[in-house]
């Protein structure tokens, strides 16, 4: 399957990070002068897609103004003489082929993956989630693409999650195909670490078939009241084969405090301007 098309929730309202959020996407958030979204626009990019469909909601307007142009910006630089602010900024506005439509209403990121319907039509596509965060040579996205194209099916990137943190994830239990890579057998929402069918969990990335589409449409209200994709995939999975795969790269959770805060510190320590003033603070910050 050739993948060339990705869809990217961004309606959620970012309750972890209030206040904050009452004011900016949670995407918007920076990691030293990026914003989150835009790691997640690029691990798209380099996986080889060139048409990236944003699922946007209620006050998520700087998102949509942020990969536009800035005409006045761009000519203050210029202007100023500030060629390499000048071409940052352009390439940003330059990355892909983005388009946007919004959710009305704050109803789960199964309906969220819904809107994208008539854009992605009959294809495969990937869905990515603005809060990981995934590093490594090979992005993760496309580890999920070659996959997906070998056994023609949907994939879900997993990994191992601490028993603490069991009922945040989808939860699922596999039969171990190949080494790292599951058939799905079932996937469970935000279980109770009793009712847990294991301790790896779905994260921030998929390979759809357009089948799922389907499947949400006849998803009802789950955990939260919300249309959860957990629960579509569920029932695509009665229907074909999905696979399960524990994918190569670190990966931050961004939408969790600690999560970003570590980003925050990993990204600037490969910088190498920041590298040692920050060295330099944690060290002091030690002995305190």
């Amino acid at each position: 399957m050739e993948v060339k098309k990705a869809v990217i929730p961004a309606a959620g309202l970012g309750t972890r990070f209030l206040p904050a959020t009452k004011a900016m996407p949670k995407e918007m958030l920076p990691l030293i002068d990026r914003p989150v979204i835009q790691y997640v626009v690029e691990e798209a990019i380099a996986s080889g897609i060139d048409d990236i469909l944003i699922i946007t909601g209620r006050g998520k307007r700087a998102i949509e103004d942020y990969f536009d142009d800035s005409p006045e910006l761009e000519l203050h630089l210029k202007e100023n003489g500030k060629e390499k602010l000048l071409k940052v900024v352009q390439d940003v506005s330059s990355l892909a082929d983005i388009h946007y439509i919004r959710q009305k209403e704050p109803k789960g990121l199964g309906d969220a993956v819904l809107r994208a319907e008539k854009h992605i039509g009959d294809e495969p596509f990937a869905v990515l989630l603005g809060d990981d965060i995934i590093r490594n040579s090979t992005p993760c996205t496309r580890q999920l693409i070659d996959i997906s194209g070998r056994y023609d099916a949907s994939v879900l990137a997993v990994e191992e999650v601490p028993r603490e943190k069991i009922s945040s994830y989808g939860i699922i239990r596999g039969r171990e195909f190949l080494d790292s890579l599951y058939v799905l057998e079932d996937i469970v929402e935000k279980p109770s670490v009793e009712d847990a069918p294991s301790n790896i969990g779905a994260i921030g990335r998929y390979v759809f078939t357009p089948e799922i589409f389907d499947c949400l449409k006849r998803t009802a209200a789950g955990v939260g009241g919300e249309i959860q994709l957990t629960d579509a995939i569920r029932m695509l999975k009665e229907e074909q084969e999905v696979y399960a795969y524990a994918f190569e790269g670190k990966r931050y959770d961004t939408g969790d405090k600690a999560g970003y805060v570590q980003a925050i510190i990993d990204f600037a320590l490969e910088r190498p301007s920041l590298r040692e003033g920050v060295m330099s603070h944690l060290r002091e910050a030690m002995l305190r």
